[in-house]
C-alpha cells in the first residue's frame, strides 16, 4: 500500500524521494546506489521495513548515513556494484545519480543484474526552460535540477525522458512504471512523452528484465 503523503510532515522525507518510497513494496531488500546522507533507505526501514543498503561516494554521506544505524559502503558506485551477486536485492534505487555515471548504459544493466527491478530518477534536459536558456541565451543552464555550472557539474551525461525510455528500449529493458516529476517534486499527470519531456523536471522510473 502506498504512504499518504498528506500524513506526512515535510520534515519526513523529500516529496522526490517520498514518490520512489511509494514504488517499493513493504520487506523487501533494497540497495541504494548513491545514497547521500541514507534519508531514503532510513525512510524505507522505518516504514516499509526493507531491508536496506547503500553505496555512497561521499566520506561525509557515509558517516550520515552510519549514524543513522545504516550499512553503507564507500566508494565508486560503478565499481562497487560489480562485487555483488546476481539477484541479491528485490530492488536497486539510482536516485538522481544516472547522469553522472561514466557509462548509463553499463549502469542500467548492472542495476539488473544486482536487483530484480531498479528505481532510476534523473534530471529531464528537455525541460522547456532548459530548451528556451539554451535557445535565447546560449549558454549550458543552471536550474532546480542541474544546479552546477559546466565547469564544475558532476553531470557527464545530460539526457532527456525520452532519451532514457529510447535507452531502455535499445537495451531491452522493460519499463514497468514511469512518470514524469515537477519542480515541486511531485509526479505530473502526463501520459503524453512528448508534454512529459517538455514539462517534467526529472524522469522516474521502474524497470525491469525483459
Amino acid at each position: 500500500m502506498d504512504i499518504n503523503q498528506n500524513n506526512l510532515r515535510a520534515s519526513d522525507i523529500r516529496i522526490d524521494l517520498l514518490l520512489i518510497a511509494n514504488m517499493i513494496p513493504d520487506g523487501v531488500r533494497v540497495l541504494d546506489v548513491g545514497c547521500g546522507d541514507g534519508e531514503l533507505l532510513n525512510f524505507l526501514r522505518r516504514e516499509k521495513n526493507a531491508e536496506v543498503r547503500g553505496i555512497e561516494l561521499s566520506p561525509n554521506g557515509v558517516n550520515k548515513s552510519v549514524a543513522k544505524g545504516l550499512s553503507v559502503i564507500q566508494g565508486n558506485a560503478e565499481k562497487e556494484i560489480s562485487h555483488f551477486p546476481d539477484n541479491s536485492f528485490d530492488y536497486v534505487i539510482l536516485s538522481q545519480t544516472l547522469q553522472a555515471m561514466d557509462r548509463p548504459d553499463r549502469i542500467l544493466k548492472e542495476l539488473l543484474r544486482v536487483g530484480k527491478r531498479a528505481v532510476v530518477s534523473f534530471p529531464n534536459f528537455g525541460h522547456w526552460r532548459v530548451r528556451i536558456h539554451l535557445a535565447l541565451k546560449g549558454k549550458m543552464p543552471v536550474t532546480k535540477s542541474l544546479d552546477y555550472p559546466w565547469y564544475s557539474t558532476p553531470n557527464i551525461h545530460f539526457c532527456t525522458i525520452r532519451d532514457f525510455v529510447d535507452l531502455c528500449e535499445k537495451l531491452d529493458i522493460k519499463i514497468e512504471k514511469g512518470m514524469a516529476v515537477g519542480n515541486t517534486g511531485s509526479k505530473m499527470s502526463f501520459n503524453s512523452m512528448i508534454l512529459s519531456n517538455l514539462f517534467g523536471t526529472q524522469g522516474l522510473y521502474v524497470i525491469a528484465r525483459n
